[in-house]
């Protein structure tokens, strides 16, 4: 998977499933702002993105990662 692919994916499965237009889902954005996350739905996010791309990830580390560009390289380091 390339990165761009990735990047693609990521927005589309975020957008579904915390009803948000893809369009607001930048690189810079803030994830928690954005995606409105409290801390229930942070594991909600870690879930969802373990589950899409077959990775295994701690609250912990996810929790660290402000924005979306963060996430993506997060998740790539990962695959």
């Amino acid at each position: 998977m390339t990165k761009e692919e990735l990047i693609l994916k990521a927005n589309e499965v975020l957008a579904e499933e915390f009803e948000v237009e893809e369009s607001v889902i930048t690189p810079d954005a803030d994830i928690k702002a954005t995606l409105q996350l409290d801390s229930l739905s942070l594991v909600d996010m870690v879930a969802l993105i373990e589950e899409t791309f077959g990775v295994k990830l701690k609250g912990t580390d996810v929790s660290s990662v402000k924005t979306f560009g963060a996430l993506y390289d997060f998740i790539y380091e990962r695959l």
